[in-house]
Parts: structure tokens; sequence; C-alpha cells
């Protein structure tokens, strides 16, 4: 069985800094991508960070880019996220996620943690 399990979320002040982790477990991930998406009331869910998890290739969203960090623990399968000078429109519910490489892989999610920057 497949386990995403995520913690580190919180409320937090504008220019303040969380970090949340993933910890993996149930397959290996060597054909995933291993990262955090978001989503806010409202909106969409919007990519955040992911690491390649068999190449280590990191990729980032518009938004966040210069701001998180995503780094990974291989040896526990774990991903985690530096959120780093934190705004309001940050605030979300963030989700660990396992997409895979194909379409022929199946994707899971965590159950989420939210994340609120106050002004």
């Amino acid at each position: 069985q497949v386990q995403l399990v995520e913690s580190g979320g919180g409320l937090v002040q504008a220019g303040g800094s969380l970090r949340l982790s993933c910890a993996a477990s149930g397959r290996a991930f060597n054909n995933y991508h291993l990262g955090w998406w978001r989503q806010a009331p409202g909106k969409e869910r919007e990519f955040v960070a992911a690491i390649t998890w068999s190449t280590g290739i990191i990729s980032y969203g518009d938004s966040v880019k210069g701001r998180f960090t995503i780094s990974r623990e291989s040896t526990k399968t774990t991903v985690y996220l530096q959120l780093n000078s934190l705004k309001p429109e940050d605030t979300a519910v963030y989700y660990c996620a396992a997409t895979g490489l194909t379409p022929a892989e199946t994707d899971y999610w965590g159950q989420g943690t939210q994340v609120t920057v106050s002004s």
C-alpha cells in the first residue's frame, strides 16, 4: 500500500519560513517525480516543486522560484520543501505527490497539510 505522509504545515507570518516533509512508502519510486502541489480556496491545484527520483533533476513552479527549495533524503524516500520569504498568497493546502513519468504509472497523493501565511 502506497503512503505519502506529510508534516510540517502551520501558521506563519509573512516573511517567515516553514519546512514540509513527505515520507513515501509502499513501492519503489524510480519511475516517478516526487514533489509538492498546492491548492488555495477557490483556485486550481498548482505545481510547486518536484524531484525526478531516478535522476535527482529538480523543477519549480514559477511562483515559488528563488523562495522555496525541494530536497530529498534517498535512504528514507523522503522529500522536503523549505518555504522561505512566505507571502499571504502562499496560503494553501500543500499536497505531496508521486506522479508517474509515463501515463502507465498510477499517481499517488498525500492527505495535504495546511500552510497559512498571515499579513
